[in-house]
């Protein structure tokens, strides 16, 4: 509503609303600026009144004093609920210690877990092993790789690194140092690599394999021809191979040093389980013993040196010793089965029983064993060495 109040100067009439007139107004007549008393300004915050007798009457409270209260409730429910979080939370760890004794299982940190190397900080260890050796980065330049998920060592500890696609083969020393690179089939995936004592190169591309001198790359011929379609290579210790063959089933095929084949075991993964394996990678042990990793069915099979079927260990899923898009294998000199997947490289002893874990930075793609039982694995765009295993 508007009022009116006097200049005292001149007596004008000034208009103005009480509820937003400022402290000032400026007279238009005269232009003295005219104070306006205090009564006459907005009126004052309103109050918040509880009567004990009725609306009115009682202890009158001011809006500060009502948020102040509002505030109080507020910290009184918090605290309420703070309190039955605890109590809820510290029965249920009391509920799982007890089952946890129950079973015999520790509560401290399981013993797979590795720990940081002295002198490491945790934050660059990441629950991955730390390797002894790593070399190699993503690029086309000599020592670098773009997709490598071959590796094979032979016994002067040359290291050969072969790329799924383009064809390139790097040979480095056993320091990791980039030596010299040679070309296989450009147009075709490079799908098996393995290395012999004396230095041979065996690459599996075309469904057949060829030889090459690993220090030149000279073609030196293939083998295993009438094997039937080959998809990966693995060198015995006699000097001999294991393969994987699909004519049209999932094969192994045993081929001796003069490059014939000595034995078959036919359907090799599908006829133990009754499903069809499109994609098996090869190992063989020191005493002959043939291992067939069957990525599709997710198990390794083991065969003895005449062909027998012996164990098969493995499956699908996320516990220890399970696989999840498995793609490696490689057997260490006493014996234990390695294999790669997502989860790193598995460990097993010679009979299938799951021992341990290494946690790999990377996809694990191939694997290979050198003379002093050294673990190298190559993870697509650099190559790890780790120690041999101590149980």
């Amino acid at each position: 509503m508007i009022e009116t109040l006097k200049c005292p100067t001149c007596g004008a009439p000034l208009d103005y609303d009480p509820q937003t007139a400022a402290e000032t107004l400026r007279c238009p007549f005269c232009a003295n600026t005219v104070v306006i008393p205090q009564s006459a300004r907005r009126a004052a915050a309103p109050q918040i009144v509880i009567g004990a007798g009725g609306f009115g009457r009682g202890v009158r409270r001011t809006a500060r004093g009502a948020f102040a209260g509002v505030l109080v409730l507020v910290l009184i429910i918090l605290g309420f609920t703070g309190a039955v979080i605890f109590f809820v939370v510290r029965s249920v760890n009391r509920t799982v210690n007890t089952a946890t004794r129950a079973v015999g299982v520790s509560n401290t940190r399981s013993t797979l877990a590795p720990t940081p190397p002295p002198g490491l900080k945790p934050r660059e260890f990441s629950g991955y092993t730390e390797p002894l050796m790593a070399f190699g980065a993503e690029g086309i330049g000599p020592g670098n790789f773009k997709d490598a998920r071959s590796v094979a060592v032979d016994a002067q500890g040359r290291i050969y690194v072969g790329e799924y696609t383009g064809g390139r083969v790097q040979v480095f020393d056993p320091a990791g140092k980039f030596v010299t690179q040679w070309s296989v089939d450009p147009k075709m995936p490079l799908r098996g690599l393995a290395a012999d004592r004396g230095g041979t190169v065996y690459v599996v591309q075309r469904g057949a394999i060829t030889r090459y001198e690993g220090a030149t790359g000279k073609t030196l011929g293939n083998v295993g021809a009438g094997g039937g379609r080959f998809d990966d290579v693995a060198v015995a210790a006699d000097g001999g191979l294991v393969a994987f063959a699909q004519d049209p089933h999932d094969n192994i095929v045993r081929i001796d040093r003069s490059g014939q084949e000595s034995k078959i075991i036919r359907r090799a993964v599908s006829g133990q389980t009754d499903r069809s394996e499109l994609n098996m990678r090869v190992a063989v042990d020191g005493l002959g013993n043939m291992y067939g990793l069957g990525t599709f069915n997710d198990a390794v099979f083991k065969f003895s040196p005449d062909g027998r079927f012996l164990t098969q260990f493995g499956g699908d899923g996320d516990e220890p010793g399970q696989f999840r898009a498995p793609g490696a294998i490689a057997v260490d000199n006493q014996g234990r089965v390695y294999v790669a997947d997502f989860k790193g490289v598995q460990i097993f002893d010679p009979n299938g029983r799951y021992l341990n874990t290494i946690k790999v930075k990377g996809a694990a793609s191939g694997l290979a064993f050198n003379e002093s039982g050294e673990l190298f694995v190559v993870a697509r765009t650099q190559v790890l060495k780790f120690a041999p295993f101590k149980p």
